[in-house]
């Protein structure tokens, strides 16, 4: 691995007693982690990740493509260092005085404004739970769809998918409790895995990653509440973009700085990350959600909800797809139509067809669908790997009609049988492109 000499200097006068260990440590593989949903009911075998209670390192990285439960979103492949986003939420986000619990956290109004591809919007949406709302926004579009899949996959209906600026929340005055910058940065934490990081780093370009920071942190600060928790995050370790940044942002846009915390190669089973908490002190006018709005809902042709606590959702129609929101948001949801671009939001139940109805992946591989409304058929390990690269199965002694397929009880998506073969509705974008009978399956569960 050669290094910048600017990059080597640096190290060294952050890290003056101990460059040389970083340095032997950037050599060594990277460590694989993972961060469990609960989907399914798993008893790890592997050692814990001190600071994440669902979060586990693997002795080894599998072939994570060939496990269904991994397109199935029961867990999420994420470097460890970024899952201490618990212990900040944990620390300031609930009751100091008593043991952390999610039933502290309700109606919590969250933004994560730079999220692709989804690793820190998957976890707040489960320290977070159900009772709150969260907006994960992607600026390049390509990527927002993909953030989009991950949060599908994890499964929780409270969260929507963005594609806007920054600026954009900027107008949506005090309206967030919580807001998670993880923001674009010169990337000086994924060295030890990634060449390209090295070939485009320079002083320079440290130098304008920490200007474009503080553009990004301005654009959208006045949607933080006054009182409002700021996460800031970045994979580096100069202090341009990490110390610098949250003194200039406690200075110029008005915070209290509560923590900051370093994850280096030598000190920590990770890849290298920088975090920090803010409480905004700044004086900010608060904008009004409506207590109610009226709008044209749609019914399910079904004879069962689709949805467990259905007296949670409301549904509604919009051109060719019917969905569900959380009733307690719908006011918010009517508001933000003004300002935002959805890429998702709420679940989708069901897209339309004339008079016909198919049933939605959001619907599938959401934490809130009623199983006991739907016909379930559970896949092999050959078979589900079939239907993830989008090719016709065969399910000789399954009934006719529409069928949520599963694997090892938990759902991947939706098949139609039709007798001779069962129709794959699995989404072209989502599908396994590999060869999956030349590749060996390692399964990490």
């Amino acid at each position: 691995m050669e290094l910048p000499i600017a990059f080597i200097e640096q190290m060294k006068a952050l890290l003056p007693t101990e460059h040389e260990q970083f340095f032997e440590a950037m050599q060594t593989a990277s460590p694989v982690s993972v961060r469990l949903n609960d989907k399914a009911n798993i008893t790890p075998l592997y050692n814990k990740v001190p600071h994440c209670d669902s979060g586990f390192y693997l002795p080894e990285r599998p072939v994570f493509t060939l496990d269904p439960w991994f397109h199935a979103g029961v867990y999420y492949v994420q470097e460890a260092g970024s899952m201490y986003l618990e212990q900040v939420i944990k620390r300031y986000l609930s009751d100091p005085s008593t043991t952390y619990s999610k039933a502290k956290l309700h109606a919590i109004r969250a933004l994560d404004l730079c999220a692709a591809p989804g690793g820190k919007s998957t976890h707040l949406a489960s320290l977070l739970g159900n009772d709150s709302l969260l907006i994960s926004n992607e600026v390049m579009p390509q990527r927002a769809h993909i953030l989009a899949e991950n949060a599908t996959k994890w499964g929780y209906g409270n969260v929507a998918v963005t594609n806007n600026r920054p600026a954009d929340f900027g107008k949506l005055a005090g309206y967030f409790d919580l807001m998670l910058t993880d923001v674009p940065c010169s990337g000086e934490g994924m060295f030890r895995k990634d060449e390209k990081a090295i070939e485009d780093w320079s002083a320079h370009y440290v130098l304008e990653c920490a200007e474009r920071q503080r553009s990004i942190l301005t654009d959208v600060w006045p949607a933080l509440k006054q009182d409002g928790l700021l996460i800031y995050s970045t994979c580096t370790f100069n202090k341009a973009e990490n110390e610098d940044n949250i003194a200039w942002i406690a200075q110029e846009l008005g915070a209290d700085i509560l923590e900051s915390r370093h994850f280096y190669f030598h000190t920590d089973q990770s890849e290298g990350l920088f975090m920090a908490a803010l409480r905004k002190t700044a004086p900010t006018t608060q904008m009004r959600v409506k207590s109610k709005v009226t709008s044209q809902k749609s019914q399910v042709t079904s004879h069962k909800s689709p949805l467990i606590n259905s007296d949670n959702w409301c549904i509604k129609e919009e051109k060719d797809l019917i969905y569900a929101l959380p009733k307690a948001y719908e006011a918010d949801f009517a508001l933000l139509d003004k300002h935002l671009r959805w890429v998702k939001k709420g679940i989708g139940i069901a897209t339309l067809k004339g008079k016909n109805q198919t049933p939605h992946i959001d619907l599938a591989l959401s934490r809130h669908i009623n199983k006991d409304a739907f016909t379930t058929y559970d896949l092999d390990l050959t078979t589900a790997l079939h239907y993830l690269k989008g090719e016709s199965i065969t399910l000789p002694d399954a009934p006719i009609g529409y069928l949520l397929l599963t694997y090892r009880g938990v759902p991947m998506g939706w098949g139609k049988n039709i007798g001779n073969r069962c129709n794959n509705l699995y989404p072209d974008a989502w599908r396994i492109r590999m060869n999956i009978s030349d590749t060996p399956c390692t399964l990490p569960f």
